[in-house]
């Protein structure tokens, strides 16, 4: 399968990783070891219940895990460093030395990112863009690690109070390119970046719905692009379904990313998405070939 010709790959590099984006999107699969996501908080609180969940999502075809021990839902209480690390790093640990595929670690606080980078993850989650915490950039930094910056307004204490933009999708861009700037100044090259617009931190359903129409504007930083839509609240004001009923617009939301070469979708139901794209890809080829 190969890109569109007016689509350009994209490379995302870091340790032993080298990854030439948009053909098709990677799938990273959520492996929440909290009490209180949004979706899924509780079912996998124990260590052993997160790696059964996680090799579960390598099987339904997961190119990346990504593992968290805080809740980022609107207005979640913070937990402390000791309470975060207890909670990720024994499942990196159990899962680094079994699997091929990398592991993120989904985390604004430096030190739980070096000790899960210690533990065996490759990537930093960081939904605050490398802003909350300013060591953060310097363990990046040091670690070679893969890096997903995240654009928010606000915390997640406050992000959906009243956002506000006059032109989200230009503001959103505008920020992660001084973002890339920055990071490169603090060490990080732009190669082992990747960029997350932050569906749904500090948005309104209809900043959403504007972010995922404008991928295209998005990924011409020059960066691959990762997009988090999986389960989220926009879509019961899109299709006015609760959390239980929202699997069906999340594939939908999938395939309408992958046509607009999104690189990167995060989602909890692997196996729903892969086979989803699996059966867009096929029907699209054969087009191609007819």
């Amino acid at each position: 399968m190969t890109a569109d010709s007016t689509t350009p790959l994209l490379a995302w590099k870091f340790g032993r990783r080298d990854y030439q984006l948009g053909r098709d999107p990677l799938i990273m699969g959520i492996v929440n070891v909290t009490p209180d996501s949004f979706s899924d908080g509780g079912n996998f609180l124990q260590t052993e219940a997160a790696v059964d969940h996680a090799l579960r999502l390598i099987d339904e075809g997961a190119d990346i895990l990504d593992i968290g021990g805080e809740s980022t839902r609107p207005r979640a209480e913070p937990v402390t460093l000791q309470e975060e690390l207890a909670r990720v790093v024994p499942v990196i640990e159990k899962l680094a030395g079994r699997i091929s595929i990398p592991i993120s670690i989904d985390t604004t606080k430096a030190e739980v990112a070096r000790e899960s980078l210690a533990a065996g993850a490759e990537i930093v989650n960081d939904i605050s863009g490398l802003t909350f915490d300013s060591d953060m950039p310097v363990v990046c930094s040091e670690t070679g690690a893969g890096v997903i910056c995240m654009h928010i307004q606000g915390t997640p204490q406050t992000m959906q109070n009243n956002p506000h933009y006059d032109d989200c999708v230009t503001e959103i861009e505008a920020w992660l390119q001084d973002r890339l700037a920055t990071l490169e100044q603090q060490g990080i090259p732009a190669e082992r970046v990747v960029l997350d617009p932050g569906i749904g931190f500090g948005k309104t359903a209809q900043h959403n719905l504007e972010i995922l129409s404008s991928v295209a504007a998005i990924r011409s930083k020059g960066r691959p692009v990762l997009i988090g839509h999986s389960r989220k609240s926009f879509l019961k004001k899109l299709l006015n379904r609760e959390m239980e009923e929202r699997l069906a617009g999340t594939l939908g939301v999938s395939i309408a990313l992958a046509e607009q070469h999104t690189d990167i979708l995060r989602v909890h139901d692997v196996a729903a998405v892969k086979d989803a794209l699996l059966a867009w890809q096929t029907i699209r080829n054969a087009g191609k070939t007819s």
